[in-house]
Parts: C-alpha cells; sequence; structure tokens
C-alpha cells in the first residue's frame, strides 16, 4: 500500500488499536449496516467462499477477522467438526457469540480474542482459513499472511473475500462517486462512530488488489494462487494454498 490508513487522523494509538476501537464501537450496528452497503451483494459472494473451502472437505476451519461470525456461521453448512473466528473486536465477538448460541451452533463454533498477526495456533493446524473483508485491517500485512501461512496444513485451502476497485467505465466512476460520497453518509446515518465507514471506504480504495495482492501472497509463499473478481470488480474472491 501507498501509505498507511487509520480510522481516527488525531489518534496516537497504533492502526491495530484503532481498528479494535472502531469495531468495538459500530458491533451493534455493523450486520444491517453492512447489508445496507452492500445491497445484499455480500451474502452471495460469501456462498462463492463457502463453495471453494466445502470442496476440500476440511475438518477443522479458521476465519480470521471473524467480526459478528457470519462466515464462520456458513461455514458450519461444510460439515466441518471445528470452525474457530477470530477477531480483536470484544464488542463485534460479543454480538457474533449471541448469534452462534442463538443459532444452537455453540459446539460447533469457537469465538476467540486474538490478534491475526501473532495467532496462538499451532503449525499446520487447520485444513481451511478464510478472511472476509478484514484483510485490509491488519496493521502489517505481509506478517498477518506469514501468520497464516504458518498455521495452514499443506494442501490446505486459503481464502480471502476483500473490496477491490472497477478498473472499466463506467463501474469504477460509479463505484468511486458511492464509496467516497454516499458510503460514509449512509455510516453516519446509522452508526454512533462517525468517522467508521470513511475509514473503510478510504482503506478500500488504497488496498492491494488483484494481481498486486496475487504477487503480495506468492512473496509470502503461498501456491496456487488465483483472484476472482466479483460485481463488476467492487470485491474479489482470492484462493490459495499451501
Amino acid at each position: 500500500m501507498s501509505k498507511i490508513i487509520t480510522p481516527y487522523k488525531d489518534s496516537t494509538l497504533g492502526k491495530k488499536e484503532q481498528v479494535t476501537q472502531m469495531f468495538d464501537a459500530i458491533s451493534g450496528n455493523y450486520d444491517g449496516l453492512n447489508r445496507v452497503i452492500s445491497f445484499g451483494i455480500d451474502i452471495k459472494w460469501r456462498k462463492k467462499v463457502l463453495a471453494l473451502v466445502t470442496a476440500k472437505n476440511p475438518e477443522n476451519i479458521l476465519d480470521i477477522a471473524t467480526g459478528t461470525g457470519d462466515l464462520a456461521i456458513l461455514m458450519t453448512q461444510t460439515k466441518a467438526k471445528k470452525i474457530i473466528g477470530l477477531d480483536i473486536s470484544a464488542g463485534m465477538l460479543e454480538v457474533g457469540i449471541k448469534k452462534i448460541a442463538n443459532k444452537k451452533l455453540s459446539h460447533i463454533v469457537d469465538m476467540v480474542i486474538g490478534d491475526s498477526e501473532n495467532m496462538p495456533f499451532p503449525d499446520n493446524h487447520f485444513d481451511a482459513i478464510t478472511v472476509s473483508f478484514g484483510i485490509r485491517n491488519f496493521e502489517n500485512l505481509e506478517k498477518g499472511l506469514t501468520e497464516i501461512l504458518r498455521v495452514l496444513k499443506p494442501n490446505g485451502i486459503f481464502v480471502i473475500l476483500e473490496t477491490s476497485n472497477p478498473v472499466k467505465t463506467p463501474y469504477k466512476q460509479g463505484y468511486n462517486f458511492y464509496t467516497k460520497n454516499i458510503l460514509p453518509i449512509i455510516g453516519k446515518l446509522f452508526s454512533k462512530d462517525t468517522v467508521a465507514y470513511g475509514y473503510l471506504s478510504e482503506s478500500a480504495a488504497v488496498f492491494p488488489f488483484g494481481e498486486a495482492l496475487n504477487n503480495i501472497l506468492r512473496k509470502i509463499g503461498f501456491i496456487n494462487v488465483v483472484d476472482l473478481p466479483q460485481t463488476f470488480g467492487v470485491a474479489t474472491i482470492y484462493s490459495a494454498s499451501k
């Protein structure tokens, strides 16, 4: 990335601490607001991630930056025996734990507070690792990806779902207008943290996507790296292995 984007410009905290503070603040509104912002299309994207992971018949799955657990809950459809959702925000995890309990999935899905760049798991441990709309919040992207590679089993699958930027006209211009002008307004209407959704759109604008992210994954040591643009390129699914 060309520069480090943080939620709170005047804060003396590091990016990791600021991201934790931001997600704690918006946790109560996060699920509903995401449906509004993406027009519900994010559900379709997550189902494609599910299909990629299901094809590998995993027994244990790690969902990083799990937030309120949407993807971790969806991963129960893979028939995996154990799924762990990891996040640095206690507020987001609290919402997720309630959702999991309501769905009677607590025996399969564990929600764990922790840092994706220093994970409390042994080497070569997970059959599949996922991260949706969270990788651009890493303070040190390469360090986080190195940790993911460490805990992924050989031949395991790593799938990223992340925002990206359309490159074709008129989608590029329309997306830029929406993220810079409309998305922050929607965020302010629904969230008590008035800067959070400005940060989310700004961080998406500068985060490497497509072949740029593919090359970073290869540099870290991932193999079989593939990117699959979604919905005119507003999001991309990346699949990789070890």
